[in-house]
Formats: C-alpha cells, sequence, structure tokens
C-alpha cells in the first residue's frame, strides 16, 4: 500500500501542499513483550446457537432474537459472560423466566436461575438491537475494520452500488450482530432464519432448509448447519444476486455474483470443484462440509474470509474473459479459501497466537494447488514472490507462535502467512511427500470439529514420520528470524579439491539440512551435509574443477545466501538439465548487466523460449533488446505466437517503444486478441503510429466491462485528447490508475487529469471522483487514506468555492458531502 499513499499524495502536491499531522502515539502500560496472550478461558461452552434476524435499513441496525445453548465446560456455574458489542440488550430469558444481567456495551454477564454441573445444558433467550454503527474496535492489515455487520448503500442512494449486507466475523466481530462467546475455541452448530425484503437472496452457513414469504412483502430463509464450527466463521450475505450452480460429489458448490457478471462466474470459480478433489486427496479426507458457496461483496474489507461453506470474496475478484485469459489473478485467494475448510473450520485454531495452524497452511495450499494445476514453475514463482513479501516486511524479531502480540490483529502478517507457508515447505521436503501428507491427515482427524496448535502439529507430523521435530519447531514455530549465510570456496587444484565454507551472519544459529549439488559435468553429484554450527566448512574431491556448486540444491531453505559466483557459473546456473525456477530467475538476473558478454547475452536470449512463461516475462524485461537484431526476431515472434497472452502483451509493449512503422500491421492484428494486456500495448502503439485506426478502436470499445478492462490507455488517451464527453470515465478510474501504476510518467499524466477535473464544471465528473475518493477512503482507512483524501477534497472544496460558474453551488455541495461520508 506504501504506493497508492505515495500516488495520492502526488496528486494532493499537485494542487496545493498538503500539512502532515504528527502520529499520536499511544501511551501502553505494557509493552507487547510484557503481555502474555493465553488460551481464553473456557467457563461455558456453547453448544447450539439458534437466531432469528430482520434489519432496519434506515438505521443500519439488525434487530435479532437469539436462543443460545450453553454448558459448563467442567466447573459449576451459575454465570455466563456473553460477548455482545455496541446493542441494545431488550430481555433475557430461561423457559419464560426473566433473568438479571449486567451490560456494560461489551460484554452481557447473565446471572442464571440455578447452578449448572458440567456438561449439563441450558439455552438462553435473547432480544437485541445489534448497532454496527456504533462498534469502536479497530481492524488490521488484512481485515481493515471490525464492526462486524455492513450495510451498503441501504438508502439506495447510490446509483453505481447495490443494495447489499454482510458480516466479517474474524476475529472477534461477529459479536457485533450476536451475542456469543467470541473465542476462536469454542465450537457451535447453527441455526438463522434472516426475513430480508422478497427481490434479495441470502447466503449463510450449511443448508437453505425453507424459504417462507411474509405478508408484508419480506420472505424469511432458514439456513442451517449441524457440523460444529466456531463464532467468528458466522455468515450472511444479502442482496440481489445471480446465483450460478455447480456441483461436487452431488454437494452444491455455488456462485453468487451480481447480474452483470454472471456470464463469467465459472471462468472465475470454475476450478474450485476440481479444488475440493485435490486438497480432499492429500489430505486424506473427504470435503467435510454439507456445500461449497462463494459470494462477492461490495466494499469488502478484507481479501476474503472463510466463513465455513460460505466464502465471502472482495470486488477484486471480478473479472471477464479479457482478463482471465490473461491470468485469473484471484485463483490463489480461491484455493486458499477452499483449504481453510480443512484447515482453520474443520479444525480451528485454540488462540491467535496459533493462526499459523490456520493460516500456513492455507498460504501454502496456494503452492500445492499451483504445483499440483501448472507445474512446478509456476508453484516456485509463487512461493519466490510470497518470501520477498516476508523479507521485505521488517518481520525478523515475530516468532511465528506468538504469546505476546499488542493486539490479535496483528497476529494476520506476513509471517503467519508467507513464512509459515515457506516452513511448511521446508517440513515437507524433510519428512517426503508421503510422510507430510499423512501428518496432516493425523493432525485433521484427530482435532476435527476442535481446536488445535502448533505443538499438535508437532506431535501428529511425529507420530507418523517416527522423527523428533522438536528441533525444527523449537526453531521455527518458536523462534525468530532466519538463516543469513557467507558462503566461500578454496579450490586446491594439486589435490583436486574444494572446501566450502558457510558462514552463519546472524546471532542465532540456526540448523538445518543442507543439500549441496556439484557439478564436473551436466549430471551432479550430491552431498547431504547438516549445519549446526555459526562457521563450518567441507571438503570434496573432484576429477574435474566443478564448472558449478548449488548451495540448497532443492531451493527449499528459508534463508538469505550470499554466495559469489562468475558469469561462467550463472550460465551454466541457468543451463544445467532440469534448472531449478529460482536457480534460473537468479542467472537471468545477473546476466542482465553482463549483455556486453555474447555468451551471457545468448543465455538471455535462449531465455526468451524458457518453458515457464514467467522466465519469458523477465528475459523480456532484462534484455537491452536493440543490442542485438535476433532479439528483435526473436521478440517479434512471441508478439505474434506466444502461447501466454501476457507474453504477446510485454512483446508488443518492446516493438511498441521502436517506433518503427513496419509493426503497425502486428498491432492492428494484435488488436483483434481477446487479451486486453495484448489489445491496450497495441493501441498504445497505433495511438503513436495509426492514430485514425487508433480512435476508431476506441470508439468500437463501448461494453462496460472492456472500457473497465482497458482503463489504462483508454484513460490515458482521453486525457491527452482532454476528451471532455470521458471526463466522467476519466475520474472514476483516476484513484484506481493511481492506485496500480508504476509509470512515472502515468503518474504525472494521472496529475494533469486530477487538476483537469477539478477545476471543471462537470457535475457528473464531480460527483464520480468524490464517489470514488469517499470508497477508497473508507476501504483503506487502516493506512490513513480516509484523511489523506479528506484533505484532498477539502483542497477540491476551495477551489470550487474560489471559481465563479452557474454550477458552483452544486459543485460545493457534492464536494461538502463527500468530506461529510468520510468523516
Amino acid at each position: 500500500m506504501k504506493n497508492l499513499i505515495l500516488a495520492i499524495l502526488f496528486l494532493a502536491f499537485s494542487i496545493h501542499p498538503v500539512i502532515a499531522q504528527p502520529a499520536e502515539i499511544p501511551t501502553l502500560e505494557e509493552t507487547p513483550e510484557q503481555i502474555y496472550r493465553a488460551e481464553y478461558e473456557k467457563v461455558n461452552n456453547i453448544v447450539h446457537t439458534k437466531l432469528k434476524v430482520k434489519f432496519d435499513f434506515s438505521k443500519r441496525q439488525l434487530i435479532g432474537e437469539e436462543w443460545i445453548t450453553l454448558k459448563p465446560h467442567f466447573y459449576n456455574t451459575q454465570t455466563v459472560t456473553l460477548d455482545a458489542k455496541a446493542m441494545l440488550i431488550h430481555k433475557v430469558t430461561r423457559n419464560g423466566k426473566a433473568l438479571k444481567y449486567d451490560y456494560d456495551g461489551l460484554k452481557l454477564t447473565i446471572e442464571l436461575d440455578n447452578i449448572f454441573v458440567k456438561d449439563e445444558e441450558y439455552t438462553l433467550h435473547i432480544s437485541y438491537t445489534a448497532r454496527p454503527e456504533e462498534v469502536t474496535q479497530l481492524g488490521s492489515d488484512a481485515i481493515s475494520d471490525a464492526q462486524g455487520l455492513y450495510f451498503v448503500d441501504p438508502d439506495e442512494s447510490d446509483p453505481d452500488k447495490p443494495t447489499q449486507i454482510w458480516t466479517q466475523g474474524e476475529t472477534e466481530s461477529n459479536s457485533c450482530w450476536f451475542p456469543t462467546i467470541d473465542s476462536p475455541n469454542q465450537k457451535t452448530s447453527q441455526e438463522i432464519y434472516i426475513t430480508v425484503p422478497e427481490k434479495y437472496v441470502t447466503l449463510s452457513n450449511g443448508l437453505l432448509i425453507s424459504q417462507s414469504e411474509n405478508s408484508d412483502g419480506t420472505r424469511t430463509d432458514y439456513w442451517k448447519l449441524d457440523q460444529k464450527h466456531a463464532p467468528y466463521l458466522f455468515f450472511m450475505g444479502i442482496g440481489e444476486f445471480s446465483i450460478v450452480e455447480d456441483k461436487w460429489n452431488n454437494i452444491p458448490v455455488d456462485y453468487y455474483v451480481e447480474k452483470e457478471y454472471e456470464p463469467f462466474a465459472k471462468e472465475i470459480f470454475g476450478h474450485t470443484p476440481e479444488m475440493m478433489t485435490f486438497f480432499s486427496d492429500i489430505t486424506g479426507i473427504k470435503y467435510p462440509w454439507p456445500k461449497y458457496a462463494q459470494i462477492i461483496c461490495r466494499d469488502y474489507i478484507s481479501g476474503a474470509m472463510e466463513n465455513t461453506t460460505a466464502v465471502i470474496h472482495a470486488e477484486n475478484a471480478y473479472q471477464t474473459s479479457g482478463e482471465l485469459i490473461d491470468e485469473n489473478i484471484w485463483e490463489d485467494t480461491i484455493a486458499h479459501e477452499v483449504f481453510h475448510h480443512w484447515f482453520g473450520d474443520l479444525v480451528t485454531a485454540e488462540s491467535w497466537s496459533n493462526i499459523t495452524v490456520n493460516e500456513s497452511f492455507a498460504n501454502y495450499s496456494e503452492y500445492l494447488w499451483r504445483e499440483y494445476k501448472y507445474g512446478k514453475d509456476h508453484a516456485e514463482a509463487h512461493r519466490y514472490a510470497d518470501v520477498q513479501g516476508y523479507l521485505n516486511g521488517a518481520n525478523e524479531s515475530k516468532h511465528l507462535v506468538r504469546f505476546n502480540y499488542q493486539s490479535r490483529e496483528d497476529m494476520f502478517d506476513a509471517v503467519s502467512y508467507n513464512k509459515g507457508g515457506y516452513i511448511l515447505h521446508m517440513l515437507r521436503e524433510y519428512l517426503g511427500d508421503k510422510a507430510f501428507y499423512a501428518g496432516m491427515k493425523e493432525f485433521l482427524s484427530s482435532n476435527q470439529y476442535q481446536t488445535g496448535e502448533a505443538h499438535q502439529l508437532r506431535l501428529a507430523f511425529e507420530k507418523i514420520s517416527g522423527k523428533d521435530l522438536n528441533w525444527f519447531f523449537n526453531q521455527w514455530y518458536f523462534g525468530a528470524g532466519h538463516p543469513k549465510l557467507e558462503i566461500d570456496y578454496k579450490y586446491d587444484d594439486p589435490s583436486k579439491s574444494v572446501t566450502i565454507s558457510i558462514k552463519q551472519l546472524t546471532d542465532k544459529v540456526f540448523q538445518f539440512p543442507l543439500p549441496v549439488d556439484v557439478y564436473e559435468v551436466n549430471t551432479p553429484k550430491r552431498y547431504n551435509i547438516w549445519i549446526k554450527k555459526k562457521e563450518e566448512e567441507f571438503t570434496i574431491k573432484y576429477d574435474k574443477k566443478p564448472r558449478f556448486i548449488n548451495i540448497d540444491a532443492n531451493k527449499t531453505l528459508l534463508a538469505e545466501i550470499k554466495d559469489v559466483k562468475t558469469i561462467d557459473n550463472y550460465i551454466f546456473q541457468y543451463e544445467y538439465q532440469n534448472a531449478h525456477y529460482l536457480d534460473r530467475r537468479e542467472a537471468i538476473t545477473a546476466l542482465a548487466s553482463e549483455q556486453s558478454n555474447k555468451e551471457a547475452l545468448q543465455v538471455l536470449i535462449k531465455a526468451l523460449n524458457d518453458p515457464y512463461h514467467g522466465i519469458r516475462l523477465l528475459a523480456l524485461d532484462s534484455l537491452n533488446f536493440d543490442s542485438d537484431p535476433k532479439v528483435i526476431q526473436v521478440i517479434e515472434k512471441l508478439a505474434t505466437s506466444d502461447p501466454k497472452t501476457l507474453v504477446r502483451a510485454k512483446a508488443v509493449k518492446i516493438l511498441s517503444t521502436l517506433n518503427d512503422m513496419k509493426y503497425v500491421p502486428l498491432f492492428k492484428e494484435a488488436l483483434k486478441s481477446k487479451s486486453y494486456a495484448v489489445q491496450s500495448n497495441a493501441l498504445k502503439a497505433l495511438f503513436v503510429l495509426d492514430r485514425e485506426t487508433a480512435m476508431e478502436k476506441v470508439a468500437s470499445i463501448t461494453d462496460t466491462h472492456d472500457r473497465e478492462g482497458m482503463s489504462e490507455i483508454l484513460m490515458e488517451i482521453f486525457i491527452r485528447e482532454q476528451n471532455v464527453s470521458e471526463m466522467p470515465f476519466v475520474a472514476g478510474n483516476l484513484n484506481s490508475g493511481m492506485l496500480y501504476s508504476q509509470d512515472e510518467s502515468l503518474q504525472q499524466l494521472y496529475a494533469q487529469a486530477w487538476r483537469w477535473v477539478v477545476l471543471s464544471d462537470n457535475v457528473e465528473a464531480t460527483q464520480i471522483m468524490v464517489n470514488d475518493f469517499v470508497s477508497n477512503a473508507k476501504r483503506y482507512r487502516k493506512y490513513g487514506i480516509d484523511k489523506i483524501n479528506t484533505q484532498l477534497l477539502e483542497q477540491v472544496l476551495e477551489v470550487k468555492i474560489q471559481q465563479a460558474s452557474p454550477f458552483q453551488k452544486e459543485l460545493i455541495d457534492i464536494v461538502k458531502r463527500g468530506i461529510e461520508d468520510i468523516k
């Protein structure tokens, strides 16, 4: 998100300077290191939760009734405390008898009319009103808000947004819309009766048992889930959705999307049944729930959430054929949420400190799915990106299992996700596939419909493998950081030996297996060593001086390795038989600065035909393509016939920089591609070389999805042309353009567009721009975008006040309403 903040600040300075306000530094009684976050004590256990809910759209409130069945965990009890945030509690009864209670706006403590003993069940009835707008708890980097229940355009005032209601329970926000023990170590079955206007469909956990029409134009849908799951996984989604049906082993698999995206739903989510088969196979446990549904909701505050059988996705999941042909950018997220139905839903982290048993496995499932579906290179490219996210995030001091976090929301970070997934990959490598998958099955089988922690995970893998894994878990789960290694080689030609020294540069000394491959010829000799000391060395004999020594040959170790290599080493590193993705990637990156060396250049040219398209893209980015006519010939071929449209698009973009008229036919042909990326780069080229053809193409792009899919190039053309009729389109895409653009020249262009819109009298464009700023301010509030956008709109207001125009009052009112809406 750093790029977003910098981009918006850049826009701000293009009109007036922004005066930065110093951040308020909270005073803490305890530092995080002094806080111990224990698992929540179980006094009472929830057995079953039954809800009846309806909505006051004008007040953005829920009117609810609850029947909650509980039992003492062990000790006798005469009170129960429920989480209930910012509610109005109207009445609490048991068997029709009113009970005394105390409520402070967060906790509802109820005096029971009897002393209950272990396993003795009792049911309470609670009438209440949930007021999510009154909730004050904060969200996290992963989940940006925490009011639990959300109304989207409930008064139908925004023509660009449908009215929707959705919930978000993680971490402890479902207690914003129904009283519960909002803890991950609780498990409950559930029933929900949801009453809504007839035009809306509903989605919740479990199966839709019945629908009843009411005399007042509403309908009541009855959803039921018999299996037990954690309270934070309860979900409701409400709105005007198309339901696209699919199946897995006769289990319903449904996709809830807005009507206009109905034709694309199976393109977006269509691999879901195959994922369910794959994950059932590798865990050894058949998908354990009665259905699987996915819904895409407006203004969702996270990426996605694994609510049991009812997953919610952010709007980013919406894609059309022109985008999906390039890449389904949401497929990793889809796999992630499916796998949570084993790790997270079937077995749930007993505490937020142990969120690794949920999120690390879900993160690693993205790798596993890619490896199975698309091959190892594809999976390794994803793992590389993940580890960069961890390494660049100031995470070295954090344990994977943390009992001293400041806020439970802090646990949803690149350690629990990225690093945790990488650690599982190391464990899989150490144990072998069969033992690793059998260990997962053991953990899930032993703890299904219950909770789990890292120690249980260790015991499961130890039981299966017969290996002691304390050293692994102590180091990677209950420790912080990662190895930083410095490698040195000393060759002794007379004795035909090389001594490899390995030095750990961190204060903490790690132990790990380290496979080393020595290449005298194309077939390596493998040496498996075990590193235990800060400095170690070992000597190997050779018949012929090695061309390449590959440290961490399987590329499994989570480490930063400083390993000095020659150009010849890098050339061989790319070319050895079945070279690993990371070796090829590192070689190309290193050789990119050595293109004056003919052999190095030939490797980069060869990489243009690498079997993995990600390497081809990297080679295209790395090459000085004007250095050799042969390179241009290869790029021309890629632009017309590469099997991956993203590679074709990149090749077209490179050819466009040559400004050569001979490529006009190629660019015209590229305009026929289904891929938005290919079309966009061809259109940009033709805007310079053949403006008439370019503008004819622009005029032909009338479909809303096509215009959004090609918004960046259309924005650029409309801004450069100062096309007033397209100013509303520019205004509506300006913020997202700044969010995703890494191009400095485009950012300058967007700054020009900002001034153009702000200084105009265009009412429609002003309203659209304000709506966009308000939406982004709310979505990215945790990054301070609300404050930045408020300052920007205040500057717009100042400009509008100074302008003399017939639309002055209307424009001023639009901006004022936007500022008020953000605040």
